[in-house]
This record gives structure tokens, sequence and C-alpha cells, in this order.
């Protein structure tokens, strides 16, 4: 067999102002790689590749050429006998020849070559989550002025989400405090578990102070207090009243000693894991691995992907035991997204088996 690789690019539009510290949202671009046998066409694996503009490695002005020149060293490889023969060496050659700066490249690569390998269904991994197993999600809730942000946690918990997700930090402070004091009025801690994101946006000298002001709300956790980087995260993490949970932090640690002496020197009590900036399905695999040897607990989360990446990164969390919500109910945020049997009901994410996929346009148009 002969392998044959191409991507196509396409714009998601938000269907609401999408908003976070780091500024406002209209559109997300992602580039999608389709793989398939040059003897059977028909037979199509997707995968997404979807950089965040300021946040991911290889959110670069050449990206597009960059994944072109990974998907020409795909092009023609030729593979003897079975296509199931080369399956992990298939995912291993990925992991050599992709930039270690360019985890997007080696999410939707890998994604797609497991996607082929299973016959382009997108399946990616034959367990639980394709039987229709559900699981348990954080309902999140964007920036916005306090009676939009108030509003969509009571919408929230009246879709059966048992654990809400606030951004903080691109509003003023006393306001996102009366929002969770608000919030805590009427739904106590045994009702809802909140989690806090502040995207880096504290500084450091009165990050401290900010915990201790956010404790008194009963709050799970709080998503990488400060920017990344910086040696104030150590006391942070050694202090901070609120569980800190490092997912910026962890950007552009690719090797295994470094991921090991990063979490031995911070020591976080969780780490929020989203294959397209960390590393791909194989990085978040080492990650797991390392943060479980140390005692820190993780979850994952998915990182503005379509319906095509989120479904993957559904299949890959259900790999694992379910000890947490994670963080994967971001496919309803597009005007335009891809059909798809996704569906979160409850508080949880599924495949529905009454519903199908729509990817005809993303396989066939060139």
């Amino acid at each position: 067999m002969t392998i044959k690789a191409s991507f196509l690019k396409k714009i998601f539009r938000f269907n609401f102002n999408a908003r976070t510290s780091r500024g406002l949202m209209e559109d997300k671009t992602s580039w999608f790689i389709k793989l398939w046998d040059e003897s059977n066409p028909e037979i199509v694996g997707l995968g997404e590749c979807g950089p965040l503009p300021g946040l991911s490695t290889d959110a670069k002005p050449d990206f597009e050429n960059i994944l072109a020149d990974v998907l020409k060293e795909i092009q023609n490889i030729k593979l003897p006998g079975d296509l199931h023969q080369h399956g992990d060496a298939m995912l291993a050659h990925i992991a050599r020849m992709v930039p270690t700066d360019c985890p997007a490249i080696s999410f939707g690569l890998e994604t797609a070559w497991l996607d082929l390998l299973n016959g382009g269904k997108r399946i990616v991994f034959k367990n639980s989550f394709l039987e229709g197993k559900a699981i348990p999600i954080n309902g999140l809730v964007w920036m916005g002025d306090v009676d939009f942000m108030i509003q969509q946690v009571h919408q929230k918990i009246q879709q059966g989400f048992k654990c809400i997700k606030l951004k903080v930090g691109g509003l003023d402070f006393d306001k996102e405090c009366q929002v969770l004091k608000d919030i805590r009025r009427q739904y106590g801690p045994e009702q809802i578990t909140l989690r806090l994101d502040a995207n880096g946006a504290f500084h450091p000298n009165e990050a401290l102070e900010k915990l201790t002001r956010l404790n008194q709300f009963a709050i799970h956790s709080i998503e990488q207090p400060i920017k990344q980087g910086q040696e104030e995260m150590v006391d942070i993490c050694r202090h901070s009243p609120i569980p800190v949970a490092l997912d910026e932090e962890l950007i552009g640690y690719e090797s295994g000693e470094r991921k090991t002496e990063l979490l031995r020197r911070l020591r976080p009590q969780y780490i929020i894991l989203k294959p397209t900036l960390h590393g791909g399905l194989t990085g978040c695999r080492e990650w797991i691995a390392t943060a479980e040897k140390q005692g820190i607990g993780w979850w994952i989360t998915s990182a503005l992907e379509s319906n095509i990446g989120l479904n993957a990164i559904c299949q890959f969390t259900a790999n694992y035991p379910i000890n947490l919500p994670h963080g994967l109910g971001t496919g309803a945020i597009y005007q335009n997204n891809i059909v798809s049997p996704l569906t979160v009901e409850n508080g949880n994410i599924y495949l529905n088996s009454n519903k199908g996929w729509d990817v005809q346009n993303l396989i066939h148009e060139k």
C-alpha cells in the first residue's frame, strides 16, 4: 500500500463573543489532515490541527508551510502487507518526524493515522466511549459582564452540569468575586463544584492575596493563576489555599526528563492536558504517566477544536479511568461546526447512536 496525504483549511465562526483574559475571539482556524491508501481512496483518516494564536508554540505565520513539509514526509510512504502491521511503527515515525514545537501537527497526524487504521469511521480508539458510555464534563462559563456570566451559570445548572468552570482575570476582580458570591448564595458546594481559570491573568505579587479572597467561595481548583515561566509559581503552588492546576505552564516541555523536573519543582495539585498544546496523544500519555508517579492529579481539556478533534480527545480520555469531570464540552460553540454524533446532556458527553457524521465536504474538498 502507498500512503497519500493532504490537508484542508477551515475557519469556524463562534456563535457568541468568546472572550478570555487574552482577548476576544471571533473565529478559529483549523487544518484537517487527510490520509488514505492510494489503492483505496474512499477510506480516509481525518485529524485536526488547530493551534491557538498567542498560546501554541506552532501558531506561526508559516504554520501551513510546516504542515505541508511534514505531509511530504508521509506522502508516498510504501507499507508492505496489511495496514495494521504498521500501526505502532507509524506512530513512532510520526513522533520522530514532526518538529517538537508543533504539537498541533502531532495531534492531527496521530489521529488521522489512527482513524485510517480503524477504517476511516472517526474511530481513534476502540473503547467504552464508542459504545455510548458518557464522560462527565465541566460546563464552561465564558467571560462577559456580571449578568451574562450569572445567566450562563444558571443555564449550565439547568442543563444538568454538576461542575462549572468560570474564566476569571479579565474583568474587575471585585465584580468577579461578586459573581462567585451570587453563585454560592444560590448553589452550595454540595450542589455544584466550581473551577476557575485565570489564563495567567493575575500579577505574581497579587496572586496569593486574590487566591485567599477566592477561597471563601469553596473553589475546587484554579488554572494557571499567573503567566507561565515565572519563579513565583513555586510559592503559589506551595501556599495557595486553592489547589493549583497548571496547563499553559506545560507548553514547550517535550522531553520526559524536563517534564519530570518541572513537576518536581512546582508540585501543583493538578495538571490539565490539551493534546493540541501538550505534544499530541504521545506527549499527553507521557505527562499523565509522569504526574501519576508524583501523585499529581490530572484531567483532559479540549482546546477549541471542532467536533473532529473533540471526538478524538474524548476517545483518548476514555482510555483512562474517569475520576474527575473533564473539559470536553466545547463542540457547540461554533455556527458551522461539523455535524457529528457527539452529544452533551446532563453534564456528560457521549456518542449518540441515533446521529451520524457529515464529513463529506472535508473528505472531498480540495
